[in-house]
């Protein structure tokens, strides 16, 4: 039986206060480039944006709002410099109604995998229907065949119900400072990883599966910062998780770190077919290696009351 948290049971508006910081410091005054941040919630009709927020140390020389490829939005930031260090400080506030990710009907040639999308959504899914990696050996594919039911039918939404529960059940959670991401096969190979490591080994599993899938980036709220409620994996910095497309119910969010499907607790920010095309801030800056002295990342997610 799966058992799946679903963290507002009414999803009735919940409004959240949200600080990200990113603090980069360096041993002596360096040139720094533009610097690509996204931050802002992507908003829709279960997310609005209340209030926005940024401040940047040192002061920027210019700052460009744009829409990416992605239509996630985007600031491009070229600091003052030679400069110690780049601190970034964004603040906003959220109202959240969620997502009954488990209601919503789908399509009746969509309710058993496998299932076909029309032409249509073929064509405008195509970029996340590709696997990103390759799968010579078919490892990937085998490990994702174990939650088709060979001797009857498997319902679309619940053989994915129940690789976001294995990945949380049967993996372990490891924080890691590093930049980038593992590949699916060394996530499997490990048997661990992060938010990031999770959302793309399901991410490429159900693509290998013939779903179209997107990685999001964006926040996660832990209900045991603000009391003693159960923790969740993620916290105090960004999360990551996935995005399948549904006939019938559109995306519908799974958060295999938490075994999270929909609810209010996941704030999207940014979505892409590939965890490196969804960074929270990427840029350049020029020196000598020995001069950067590391990163700070600090997010705080807090509910009204």
């Amino acid at each position: 039986m799966l058992a799946v948290h679903i963290p507002s049971e009414d999803l009735v508006s919940v409004f959240f206060d949200i600080t990200h910081t990113t603090h980069y410091r360096y041993a002596q005054p360096v040139e720094l480039g533009e610097h690509r941040i996204m931050f802002r919630p992507r908003e829709s009709h279960d997310l609005r944006v209340l209030a926005t927020d940024m401040e940047v140390s040192p002061t920027p020389v210019d700052i460009r709002l744009i829409l990416d490829a992605y239509s996630n939005s985007v600031a491009l930031v070229q600091p003052q410099s030679p400069a110690t260090e780049l601190k970034v400080v964004s603040s906003f506030s959220v109202e959240h109604t969620g997502t009954h990710a488990l209601e919503l009907p789908l399509s009746p040639h969509a309710e058993n995998y496998p299932f076909d999308y029309d032409d249509e959504e073929k064509l405008v899914l195509g970029h996340y229907l590709t696997p990103y990696y390759d799968d010579p050996d078919h490892v990937l594919l085998d490990w994702a065949k174990q939650f088709i039911n060979p001797e009857g039918t498997t319902g679309s939404r619940e053989l994915l119900m129940a690789m976001n529960q294995f990945i949380r059940d049967a993996m372990q959670y490891l924080a890691r400072i590093d930049e980038g991401v593992q590949t699916p096969h060394e996530t499997l190979q490990l048997q661990s990883g992060t938010c990031r490591d999770f959302a793309t080994l399901m991410l490429e599993a159900i693509r290998h599966l013939g779903y179209a899938a997107r990685f999001v980036s964006g926040y996660l709220y832990t209900p045991w910062l603000d009391d003693d409620a159960q923790q969740l994996q993620g916290a105090g910095s960004t999360h990551a998780w996935v995005q399948v497309y549904l006939p019938g119910a559109g995306w519908i969010p799974f958060d295999p770190t938490n075994n999270l499907i929909g609810g209010t607790d996941l704030i999207r920010v940014g979505v892409a077919r590939h965890a490196s095309l969804a960074s929270p801030v990427s840029g350049s800056w020029h020196g000598f290696p020995s001069d950067y002295l590391g990163m700070f990342v600090d997010v705080q997610v807090r509910k009204r009351n």
